[in-house]
């Protein structure tokens, strides 16, 4: 082994961070399968039981665990009877460890364990053991009768908000999503203003409540743990289990292949996990631990409550020029996470004095963590609402006033957009909503027993990206029809949205192969470390990571067949030659420096130095193969291919016989993506336009959602069909926000009233109307070699204001406590 071979690594790998715009090859690729609305890979696997969610995984000598949670709000454990429940058939073990089970569970994207210890009880629901038996039917039965004596403190417990709203205090700016800013001179701004809003607005907890309850299967292997699990960002939470059970990396492993939704609360590992791998090792058996709905609610995450002031002064030509919103969320004691509010308000609108800040309350309430568009879900209600009512005050159409309080750049850091289509989307969704019928007088329009009104609001949501790593294969097998196939490996999950598709597509269009040639393994923390799902980073994270590793693997079959990288074309397992190549600077300059040198020395000399320019460039060949930074076209290419690959006269060679040329018939290669500047240098964001039509039953005060259209600008789409999807999940989001989704805490003893989905309300059939979504073309250069943004939660981001603002048209009631529910419009309906 050479000493480059002993420090490089083997595996080629295409390394790229985003500090400038780049092309994207979709524009060049022979299928242009990205962007068709092609059906789901895994579909036929889900609708027909074969795939298997962590629940449905069988390992022999399955035991089942239920875990018991507190029955008080405040207090501590005193003693946990085990004696208790050994009478019951199936009971195998009692199984506590006050030290290391989990408080509660870990925020999303964080490497360290969340709070351990549960001898101290900080919110009811909290779990505190777990009952180990034969059967789920008598573990559950022995964790219901399961006897345990507490120091019930729940009299000093802090389970009132508003009670609670003198003793907030300051955030941790460190480890939030968003910080407190400040531009100008806001409350004088405001005071001079000539016309003003200054409003508050109250939204409640909600919870994610997936689809899928949170699952565990633990079992050892020797001193390894293995844990099928329901997690959306497997490798940030293989790092949580490792500090929570002082483990070393190559014993973990954790694997969620098929995940039943998450919506944020699956981004860290929940308590069933831990739990789990202790009871799997005290018993010596593997452990299925199923949180129950109940213990779903009361015991993972929710969507903090938030109390959020807006205030905005202009001129009397809607000029916008201070803008104020300030927020007070709840959380654990002790608990940094904060509901970012004002993710979007920093660049939305215009105005030179400008002020974000954010408060706490602590409460004994369970943990409040990310829930599908965390902050702007919530905070676009209050400031897509005061917009509304804003214009109302200057008579002006809500569209027009958000026209001109267009931002030329990002006024909070003075930076440009790297794309903003907030406009475009208003008049396209204006369109095809028929906005120009809105009548903006309320309660102006009654059809039978029945309040008819329209509103709109605009959307924003952040666009990032993480860093994210990937494997592409390509192998020989004469099982397909084009006798080779693809393997893409990375530890990104589906949680329902679509990746194992999408990814799909990526490979498919990139390495010129049908989608059932490719083999996409996702959801196990043994493969490459990718961003996760969530931050709706996940398909540009993880998809950028497949794309380098596959453009990787183009450049290296460019190489072997003697083609540049940008001439190669892969059109259905065949290689062709397509256009010509367009030498780069530095291959401009490595042939220029060339001939600078025969000119100023004798031939001799010249073929001389010469000579070392190739042997430095070969070296640098080498060192290209081993570590994947990518040399200039010229230097890879300077070993020319066998004279067997001649595309002179269009001639073409099978990717399958090519493949069988190299050892062990395959080739490999990784992408690894990182943020750059583009990042700190441009706002990114998708932007949207919501348009809501309701109907107010004028003696009942029922609401109902008529219809819904939505328009939405977030780069290149990588599937209609799921985007389209996604955007319909977003849209029904806010039907839940606006009129029904709601946590209720009894203010006395902190019990969770409304802990399953019979109580806690969300949209169904009946409650959805037909929903229109248009997708905006758009391309963005600065954001990832793909140039695609997140969706599905830009959908979501100011849905609720349409709704709410429609309701205001119908019957000219402003409800600043959500969700609006009949008996908060009564008192105020029109005669």
């Amino acid at each position: 082994m050479s000493l480059l071979d002993s420090v490089l690594p083997v595996e080629p790998t295409n390394k790229e961070k985003m500090d400038q715009p780049v092309e994207t090859l979709f524009d060049k690729t022979a299928s242009n399968l990205v962007g068709k609305p092609i059906n789901r890979v895994e579909g036929s696997l889900k609708v027909s039981g074969q795939a298997h969610y962590s629940a449905e995984i069988d390992v022999d000598s399955k035991v089942y665990g239920v875990l018991v949670s507190s029955t008080i709000a405040k207090g501590k454990v005193e003693k946990i009877d085990s004696d208790s429940i050994a009478h019951i058939p199936g009971i195998i073990k009692v199984v506590t460890d006050l030290k290391h089970f989990l408080r509660n569970s870990a925020q999303g994207g964080d490497t360290e364990a969340p709070a351990q210890g549960v001898s101290e009880i900080f919110y009811h629901g909290q779990p505190i053991a777990v009952v180990v038996a034969e059967t789920f039917e008598a573990a559950t039965e022995g964790a219901k009768a399961l006897k345990v004596t507490y120091k019930d403190e729940t009299d000093q417990a802090a389970l009132d908000f508003t009670k609670e709203l003198p003793n907030a205090h300051e955030v941790n700016e460190k480890k939030g999503s968003d910080k407190n800013a400040k531009h100008g001179d806001p409350e004088q701004g405001l005071a001079d203003s000539a016309v003003t809003l200054d409003s508050v607005y109250h939204t409640p907890s909600q919870s994610n409540s997936p689809m899928e309850p949170h699952v565990t299967l633990a079992h050892w292997e020797d001193d390894k743990l293995v844990l099928y699990t329901s997690n959306q960002m497997i490798a940030s939470c293989k790092q949580q289990v490792m500090d929570a059970l002082d483990l070393k990396k190559d014993q973990v492993e954790l694997i969620s292949y098929y995940v039943g939704g998450g919506f944020g609360s699956k981004l860290g590992i929940a308590p069933e996990s831990i739990a789990a791998a202790i009871a799997s090792k005290e018993v010596g058996r593997p452990v299925l631990i199923t949180m129950t709905r109940p213990q779903v609610m009361e015991a993972t995450v929710r969507r903090s409550n938030t109390r959020q002031r807006i205030a905005i002064g202009c001129n009397e030509e809607g000029i916008i020029n201070t803008f104020i919103h300030d927020t007070t969320t709840s959380n654990l004691p002790g608990e940094a996470f904060f509901e970012p509010t004002a993710l979007s308000t920093h660049f939305l609108y215009r105005g030179e004095n400008r002020r974000v800040s954010y408060q706490m309350v602590d409460m004994n309430h369970v943990l409040s963590g990310s829930m599908r568009a965390p902050g702007e879900a919530v905070g676009m209600i209050a400031v897509e609402c005061a917009m509304d009512e804003l214009a109302n005050k200057l008579e002006m159409d809500p569209i027009e006033l958000r026209r001109r309080n267009e931002p030329e750049e990002d006024p909070s850091k003075e930076i440009p957009f790297s794309t903003r289509q907030l406009v475009a989307c208003m008049e396209k969704g204006a369109e095809a909503f028929g906005w120009d019928e809105h009548n903006p007088k309320p309660a102006s329009r009654l059809e039978g027993d029945w309040w008819i009104g329209t509103g709109m609001s605009g959307t924003s949501r952040g666009n990032t990206l993480q860093p994210s790593e990937a494997r592409a294969i390509l192998q020989v097998d004469d099982s397909k029809e084009l006798g080779v196939k693809a393997i893409i490996e990375t530890d990104m999950t589906d949680i329902g949205t679509g990746s194992y598709t999408v990814f799909t597509q990526v490979a498919a269009d990139l390495l010129g192969l049908p989608i059932d040639h490719i083999e996409m393994k996702l959801g196990d923390s043994d493969l490459p470390p990718a961003s996760g799902s969530g931050g709706s980073f996940g398909a540009a994270s993880a998809g950028s990571g497949i794309y380098l590793a596959c453009e990787q693997l183009r450049a290296m079959l460019a190489k072997k067949v003697g083609l540049h990288a940008d001439t190669i074309r892969i059109d259905n397992g065949q290689i062709k030659k397509s256009g010509e190549h367009e030498p780069s600077k530095v291959e401009v300059a490595i042939d220029t420096g060339k001939e600078k040198v025969t000119e100023l020395v004798d031939e001799k000399l010249a073929n001389k130095v010469s000579g070392l320019m190739d042997k430095a460039v070969g070296l640098m060949d080498i060192a290209s193969e081993k570590t994947g930074i990518p040399l200039p076209e010229s230097a890879s290419n300077l070993k020319t291919a066998t004279e067997q690959y001649d595309f002179s006269d269009a001639q073409s060679y099978a990717l399958a016989d090519v493949i069988a040329e190299y050892d062990e018939q395959e080739i490999s290669a990784k992408g690894q993506i990182k943020p750059g500047k583009n990042g700190k240098n441009l706002r990114q964001a998708s932007f949207g336009a919501n348009f809501a039509e309701v109907a107010v039953h004028k003696v009942t005060g029922e609401i109902r959602v008529k219809r819904m259209t939505g328009v939405y600008a977030a780069g290149r789409i990588l599937n209609h069909k799921l985007a389209t999807s996604q955007c319909y999940g977003g849209m029904i989001f806010g039907i839940g926000s606006a009129l029904m989704e709601e946590v209720i805490h009894d203010k006395r003893d902190g019990r969770l009233c409304n802990h399953d989905l019979a109580e806690y309300h969300v949209p169904v059939n009946a409650d959805v109307p037909q929903l229109e979504v248009i997708l905006l073309e758009e391309d963005d250069p600065y954001t990832n070699p793909m140039h695609i943004k997140g969706i599905g939660e830009t959908s979501i981001s100011g849905s609720a204001a349409a709704i709410a603002n429609a309701i205001y048209n119908a019957v000219g009631v402003r409800v600043y406590d959500f969700p609006i529910t009949l008996d908060k419009l009564l008192a105020e309906m029109p005669e």
